[in-house]
């Protein structure tokens, strides 16, 4: 859920003069573990003496649990889960182990908006008020004017969240489709749009489109007894003074929901907008005040809540590099165009696809997501589509960005530029 940032071209000149010099031990820059290094043969498997030292690192950061799957030729080929769930009860991981992705539910989410254009239910540049025009939307021109394809390359102008969504309006900060500004809120309307056009909840449609066909058996956004026992806990990141466990505030949220589904006999997974609109009061009187503000905050989200098991992520990046398709996947030019550059920013040195990151490196092309929800889960996925290769990292540790990163140097030679911010 964290924005990202991009330097300006004369800041990063700069940057790059100061350093030029720099020998690369300076800049805390590890010396790549992996053949993967200067091979693009090699596999994205991280290598054995790197594995072996993961659990000194995961403690040194403080990172209770990592879990990690790679995609090779297409298919998902290794997967490895390290640590503890929880700090305090030293609950192992498992192989059904979930991880909340964060951010990385948004390319998921708009893999199925893709599979909705192709079936021609949604139009990519119609504005989204000719489905749905929510009644927390400012009427303003430039709310008019958003549609499908802006939310999913991030050009819709809207902020990430607003800080106060029970009383604040919606509204664009600029024309959409003139810059980048990256918006949970804009995924949340189109997630509500979907809902619209397709008359099911986000994760009913999920389990149809994408994770039934897909193999993606422990995949969901929403919340229940089973996922909750299979969840990871988060845990603060490791230069915070009171590094540990926060406060479980998602997990507070969601089982209060589960509280009201469980009376209503109607099961989370099964909750669409005007569900959570009425329950809102319900929970609202059994959680801390200022917890839940607004219907959004009780309902699955297709921004920020999808949980996954690392292997069931690495079926869906698989996906992304795999050929030929299967019927019920996105078209090969819908896939060409969702891993294309979507709009022209100048002084940008990433490009945004359709629900993914775009980087230009020394060895080819990249695709690539971060996640971060509440500080403490911080993943990441990588793809590779001339290679046909993919790794997903999900952890449960507010310091997991710095794990991560050291495990896409070791495994695939990589190091973006994206690391920089």
């Amino acid at each position: 859920m964290t924005p990202d940032a991009t330097p300006t071209s004369l800041q990063r000149r700069r940057w790059l003069s100061s350093v030029a010099a720099m020998p690369l031990a300076t800049l805390g820059w590890p010396r790549l573990a992996s053949a993967a290094a200067c091979d693009d043969t090699a596999n994205w498997i991280p290598p054995d003496d790197f594995l072996s030292d993961l659990p000194r690192l995961m403690q040194a950061l403080r990172v209770p649990a990592i879990g990690m799957a790679v995609v090779e030729r297409g298919e998902v080929v290794w997967a490895r889960n390290l640590g503890v769930t929880n700090a305090e009860t030293r609950a192992p991981v498992a192989d059904d182990t979930l991880f909340e992705d964060a951010s990385l539910s948004k390319p998921v989410f708009a893999y199925l908006v893709l599979q909705l254009a192709d079936q021609g239910v949604i139009d990519l540049d119609a504005p989204l008020v000719r489905y749905r025009r929510m009644g927390y939307l400012a009427d303003h021109p430039w709310v008019d004017m958003v549609t499908a394809r802006d939310v999913l390359r991030h050009s819709t102008g809207m902020p990430n969240w607003r800080k106060d969504p029970a009383h604040e309006k919606l509204v664009p900060a600029v024309k959409p489709g003139t810059r980048i500004d990256y918006s949970g809120e804009a995924i949340f309307w189109l997630q509500l749009v979907v809902e619209t056009l397709t008359g099911e909840s986000l994760d009913e449609s999920m389990q149809r489109l994408l994770f039934g066909p897909a193999g993606m058996r422990d995949s969901s956004y929403t919340w229940s007894t089973d996922l909750a026992a299979r969840s990871v806990y988060g845990h603060r990141a490791v230069e915070d003074e009171e590094a540990g466990m926060p406060p479980q505030m998602l997990r507070e949220t969601w089982n209060a929901a589960q509280t009201v589904a469980d009376r209503w006999g109607k099961p989370l997974s099964a909750w669409r907008y005007e569900d959570a609109q009425r329950a809102l009061p319900e929970v609202q009187a059994i959680t801390s005040k200022g917890l839940v503000n607004w219907p959004g905050d009780i309902l699955a989200n297709a921004a920020a809540s999808l949980r996954t098991t690392p292997s069931d992520y690495a079926r869906f990046m698989a996906l992304m590099v795999r050929t030929p398709r299967a019927p019920w996947q996105i078209s090969e030019a819908t896939r060409t165009a969702m891993l294309a550059k979507q709009i022209q920013v100048p002084g940008r040195w990433t490009d945004k696809g359709l629900g993914w990151n775009l980087e230009a490196t020394p060895r080819g092309p990249v695709f690539y997501h971060s996640g971060s929800n509440g500080g403490i889960f911080k993943n990441f996925a990588l793809g590779d589509v001339r290679g046909q290769r993919a790794l997903v990292a999900l952890t449960n540790g507010g310091s997991g960005n710095v794990l991560y990163r050291r495990v896409v140097r070791a495994a695939t030679g990589h190091d973006l530029l994206a690391f920089d911010l």
